[in-house]
């Protein structure tokens, strides 16, 4: 079900701002998997994929921090204020995650048929991927999954000097494609993306099939979708190139 929470001049978008994880892509099986393998290499008991999945959105650091953190038991000699310990953590995640980052992973049901209608057509708006997964293994999942071809630009977790929900990445897109504020669509399943979107000015559509959906609706999308099939009919059609 589509529901507008606020009145979104969709006739006028120009730039639609895709999260990956959540949103384009469900990756929490490959995700909870190398979180689990650093765990279990540093000594750790592993944890339920649903704890780990409720840790995602805040980048690969965060993730594994987080679960880190969890267990209460961290090796012996290492302090939770010890960075080169965390560092090494996530340098083995990462290299865990680049070798079994497709084991799983699959797009959800609608992205590629809704895309497809959303890029159709001369005067369709420019599509990009915005993500705080690492901007290698984000552009490697989305090419693997045939998903690449429908992005003029896909932006990771450290391809500029801050994350969502900073505004830089959106804000940077939207010169770069040609885009401003008012004609610039959010779309993600989490709070992370609701507050990037509100914190460039741009407008948020939520989407309620990802990872967290009640993080997501608490920030207070403009529009809310419960499918991904859903996209097309909450944009509506695409005006002709005389109404842009």
């Amino acid at each position: 079900m589509v529901r507008m929470h606020r009145a979104v001049p969709t006739h006028t978008l120009r730039l639609l701002v895709f999260d990956l994880d959540g949103t384009l892509i469900d990756s929490s099986k490959d995700l909870c998997n190398s979180v689990n393998a650093t765990l279990e290499h540093f000594g750790l008991r592993s944890l339920p994929d649903e704890q780990i999945a409720s840790f995602i959105g805040d980048g690969a650091g965060m993730l594994i921090r987080r679960a880190l953190l969890v267990p209460g038991e961290l090796p012996a000699g290492i302090r939770e204020d010890d960075e080169p310990f965390f560092q090494d953590a996530l340098e083995y995640f990462l290299r865990w995650y680049r070798a079994h980052k497709l084991d799983y992973t699959r797009v959800y049901p609608g992205v590629l048929e809704s895309l497809a209608v959303l890029e159709a057509g001369e005067n369709a708006p420019k599509m990009a991927v915005l993500t705080n997964k690492p901007v290698g293994p984000a552009r490697a999942i989305c090419e693997g999954l045939g998903l690449a071809r429908f992005f003029v630009a896909i932006e990771g977790g450290d391809s500029f000097m801050t994350k969502k929900p900073d505004p830089e990445g959106l804000l940077h897109l939207m010169e770069r494609l040609g885009a401003s504020a008012e004609t610039t669509l959010m779309i993600g399943d989490s709070e992370v993306d609701v507050k990037t979107a509100r914190n460039a000015g741009a407008w948020s559509m939520g989407c309620g099939f990802g990872l967290s959906p009640e993080s997501m609706r608490a920030a207070g999308p403009n529009i809310e979708v419960d499918h991904a099939a859903e996209w097309v009919q909450a944009l509506g059609p695409m005006p002709p190139a005389s109404a842009r």
